[in-house]
C-alpha cells in the first residue's frame, strides 16, 4: 500500500487536509458531550440507556484526539525536520506548548471554581494534585515540550526501527505500573497514568502518539491518490474492526458482554490504561478516523461544525469549559438541574457555539 523504505522520503501536504480537522472535530464533539453530561447530570444519575450506547461511544474520544494530534505533528512538520527552517519550526511548538500550558492552568481555576477551595485549587496548581476534566491540556502542554526533540530521530529512523519503539514503549508502561516510584503518586500519574490521579501519563500515551505519526506519513503519501486513499482507509477501519471485535471476544469469554460495556462507560481501565479500555477506544478512534478520511472533503463540508471545531481545538476546548463550568455550574448554578437528555442537548449546543466562537473570532480578526 505504501512504499515505506528504509530511511523514508518524507512528502509534503499537497494542501490542508480537511478531513483531519474532521475526525480532530469528531473527537472534541464527543468530547463536549462527556464533559457536559460528567459535568452537569454527574456520571452516577445518567440513566442506563444513556451509559451504553452513549456514554459508552464517548469513550472513542481520547484515543482519537491523541492519534490526531500524531498525525497532524506528521502532515505539518515531519517533512521540515531535515531542512534549514526546523529550528524556527521547533521554535513554534514549544511556544505552543507554553500556551497551552497557560490555559491549562487557567481552566484548572474554572474547572475547581464551582466546589472547591482556593487551598485545593492552589494545591491543584502547583501538581500537587490533579484536576478532572482538563487533565488532557496538561498532558499536550507536556507532549509538545519532547516530541519536537524526537521528530528528527522518527524522520530518519526506519520503519522497523518505529515499530520497536512503540512496542517497547508499550511494555515499559505496563511494566512501570508495578513501579511505586518511591511512593511519588504525582510522577507516577505524570509518566503511566495512576488510579487515583486523572491524569494522562506521557509513556502510556506516547504509543498513540507515535502510531498517529506513522499514520500521518501515511495519509501524506496516499491522501492525494484515490486508490491508495481507499486502500489505507481500508486499513484503519479493519484494524479497528478488529480491535472492537477482540473487546467483544474477551468480554463474551468473561461472560457479561454489558457488564464489560458499562464498565467501559463508567471509565473502568482508562486510567490507567487497560486492555479491554483501549481495544474498545483506539478500534473506535481508527474505525472514526477511517470514516472521516473516506469522506474527505465532502464529509468536511456536510459536518462543517464538528469541521470548524477541529480546525481549532484549543479555543474550542477553552470555550466548552468556560460555558459548563463558569457560565453554568459557577454563576447560574446549575449543577443537577438537567436531565440527562437536556444536558446531552447542552453538549450540541456548546459544539455549536464553539464552532461560531471560532468562526466569530476569525472573521473579526480578517477585518481588524
Amino acid at each position: 500500500m505504501v512504499n515505506w523504505k528504509e530511511t523514508p522520503q518524507l512528502t509534503k501536504a499537497e494542501g490542508r487536509i480537511e478531513a483531519i480537522d474532521l475526525a480532530r472535530g469528531i473527537a472534541i464533539g464527543l468530547m463536549i458531550v462527556s464533559h457536559a453530561v460528567s459535568g452537569l447530570v454527574g456520571i452516577r444519575n445518567v440513566p442506563d440507556w444513556g451509559m451504553v450506547p452513549v456514554h459508552f461511544l464517548t469513550k472513542f474520544s481520547s484515543s482519537l484526539f491523541i492519534l490526531v494530534f500524531g498525525i497532524a505533528l506528521a502532515v505539518a512538520f515531519l517533512s521540515h525536520t531535515q531542512t534549514d527552517g526546523w529550528p524556527k519550526r521547533r521554535l513554534k511548538l514549544w511556544l505552543r506548548a507554553l500556551e497551552v500550558w497557560f490555559w491549562y492552568k487557567a481552566l484548572v481555576i474554572i474547572e475547581m471554581l464551582p466546589f472547591s477551595s482556593p487551598a485545593d485549587i492552589v494545591d491543584t496548581l502547583l501538581y500537587g494534585r490533579f484536576a478532572i476534566w482538563v487533565e488532557i491540556l496538561g498532558f499536550y502542554a507536556i507532549a509538545l515540550l519532547w516530541v519536537p526533540l524526537i521528530l528528527p530521530l522518527w524522520a530518519r529512523a526506519p520503519l522497523w526501527s518505529r515499530i520497536v519503539v512503540i512496542a517497547g514503549l508499550a511494555g515499559l508502561s505496563a511494566w512501570l505500573q508495578g513501579v511505586t516510584f518511591g511512593g511519588n503518586d504525582i510522577l507516577k500519574a505524570f509518566l503511566v497514568d495512576h488510579q487515583d490521579h486523572y491524569a494522562w501519563g506521557q509513556i502510556s500515551r506516547a504509543p498513540l502518539i507515535l502510531i498517529g505519526l506513522l499514520i500521518g506519513e501515511a495519509l501524506l503519501r496516499c491522501y492525494f491518490t484515490p486508490p491508495l486513499r481507499r486502500r489505507l482507509v481500508l486499513m484503519l477501519m479493519g484494524i479497528g474492526a478488529l480491535m472492537i471485535a477482540a473487546f467483544y471476544g474477551i468480554a463474551f469469554t468473561e461472560g457479561d458482554a454489558y457488564a464489560a460495556m458499562l464498565a467501559v462507560a463508567n471509565n473502568a481501565g482508562k486510567h490507567p490504561p487497560s486492555l479491554e479500555f483501549m481495544l474498545f477506544s483506539v478500534g473506535g478512534a481508527l474505525v472514526l478516523l477511517g470514516l472521516a478520511l473516506a469522506g474527505g472533503a465532502l464529509a468536511a463540508k456536510t459536518l462543517l461544525p464538528l469541521t470548524v471545531v477541529g480546525s481549532d481545538a484549543l479555543k474550542a476546548f477553552i470555550f466548552h469549559i468556560v460555558m459548563i463550568f463558569l457560565v453554568l455550574r459557577f454563576l447560574l448554578q446549575s449543577e443537577g438541574m438537567y436531565s440527562y437528555p437536556q444536558a446531552l442537548g447542552i453538549g450540541g449546543v456548546l459544539i455549536i457555539g464553539a464552532a461560531v466562537w471560532i468562526w466569530l473570532t476569525r472573521w473579526i480578526a480578517r477585518h481588524r
